[in-house]
């Protein structure tokens, strides 16, 4: 069966288990799956543009409510000005943390931006970050993660399904293939990130 709704995810995933003592746990078994590859998953398909302001006198600046985690971030000047990564020990050892200026480096701290020096001026932040895909669901019928890899939406939630199929063979075989899926995944991303031939230069002639 062809799965490209919520509804016919949870249709084949029922036929796969094959019990129907299960289908009430298919729609936690695929929220699972979903948080599974929150994690597992950075591909340029998960990529979004967005903008912010760094207000004067104030360090600190909101993550978008989607916010997985940082591509590019820099502040949208004349010349753009890249702000480099700091972990956040680093960041407080940093004397230029209590400075004000314009920014020139940012930590994450619980659900904030931090930037050092502090803003001195407000600021148009241009960031590219990695986002959370909406969670299926009835008025949800279709997103991201089932567009790109809906087999490893199946095989994800399939082996989720362990503590109530206990020693199924047939188990291992979902694992693996949610492994395989995602690893083919993964470079077929770093493959699309970077052109299959050098790069030539030709010089123009007058």
């Amino acid at each position: 069966m062809a799965f490209t709704s919520y509804s016919t995810l949870k249709t084949t995933i029922a036929d796969y288990l094959a019990r129907d003592d299960l289908d009430t746990k298919i729609p936690d078994f695929i929220r699972l799956t979903e948080q599974r590859l929150r994690r597992d998953l950075r591909i340029r398909q998960m990529l979004k543009v967005a903008t912010a302001t760094a207000t004067s006198d104030d360090s600190t600046v909101a993550l978008p409510a989607d916010f997985l985690a940082m591509k590019d971030l820099h502040i949208d000047t004349n010349p753009v000005r890249v702000l480099q990564f700091q972990n956040t020990s680093n960041f407080f050892r940093n004397a230029r943390s209590k400075d004000k200026g314009l920014p020139t480096m940012y930590t994450l701290l619980g659900s904030e931006f931090q930037f050092a020096p502090v803003p001195d001026s407000n600021y148009t932040l241009r960031m590219v970050y990695y986002y959370k895909p909406d969670f299926l669901s009835d008025s949800t019928p279709s997103n991201l993660f089932l567009a790109t890899c809906p087999d490893l939406l199946l095989y994800g939630a399939l082996a989720e399904a362990e503590p109530y199929l206990m020693n199924d063979e047939r188990l291992a075989t979902w694992a693996s293939l949610y492994d395989r899926g995602l690893a083919s995944l993964r470079a077929s991303d770093d493959d699309s990130e970077y052109p299959s031939s050098p790069m030539s230069i030709t010089l123009s002639t007058r």
